[in-house]
């Protein structure tokens, strides 16, 4: 039972991978954002502490967040964990390194997909979905047939996010290599560190993903 971290940019595909990941091999995914909106709603100990740091529109501690994972690692294992969203610093690096010893696991593989910025910022600003049933499209890959007419369910209302364009993308990925950079040397110095192909195509992406894992 392999534990993982997936490292990438937005937009590299990470939560598809994850997803597959769960679905195929039956891991659990550990999504920072959703643990915290989670706690929040619980009503437990924790779930009032977070509520209360939240609600006071400040940031969640490392301490409380190591809280939450502590948490899901000691209760359904599943087939390993994917860390998707933490670590984002040196800091929580090690204390994740500390938590996972000290609840008897370790940590077997980084994941690093890895992309072409400016190839990353075509496929993201292409990209467009159809409001109603969800169906994702993009204009150079994979256009509606009909121009302006969802392929699954005939509707006529396309969306784009408004964050998917190309400055607030540009913006996104420097506050991303930022904060990631001394992770990767980190896990490249203990010998985790594994790069894939996060451009290639979805499949081939997974089976570089799978080679990693058979080997963890």
């Amino acid at each position: 039972m392999p534990n993982i971290i997936l490292l990438g940019p937005p937009g590299a595909g990470k939560g598809t991978q994850a997803k597959r990941l769960e679905d195929e091999r039956g891991m659990v995914q550990l999504s920072t954002g959703d643990m915290l909106r989670a706690a929040k709603a619980s009503g437990t100990e924790m779930g009032r502490k977070v509520a209360a740091v939240m609600d006071r529109g400040e940031l969640v501690t490392d301490e409380i967040v190591i809280g939450l994972i502590e948490e899901r690692l000691t209760g359904a294992a599943g087939g390993g964990f994917i860390f998707d969203g933490f670590p984002r610093t040196l800091a929580q690096a090690d204390a994740l390194e500390a938590l996972m010893a000290r609840v008897g696991q370790s940590l077997d593989a980084v994941i690093e997909m890895q992309v072409d910025d400016a190839a990353l910022v075509a496929r993201i600003t292409g990209r467009y979905t159809c409001g109603d049933c969800g169906a994702v499209y993009h204009d150079v890959t994979r256009p509606t047939a009909v121009p302006g007419v969802c392929d699954v369910c005939g509707s006529h209302k396309m969306v784009r996010r408004a964050d998917d364009n190309e400055d607030s993308l540009k913006t996104r990925l420097m506050e991303y290599y930022k904060k990631t950079s001394p992770l990767i040397g980190y896990y490249h110095a203990k010998g985790k560190l594994h790069g894939v192909d996060g451009l290639a195509e979805m499949d081939a992406v997974a089976a570089a993903i799978a080679k990693v894992l058979d080997k963890a």
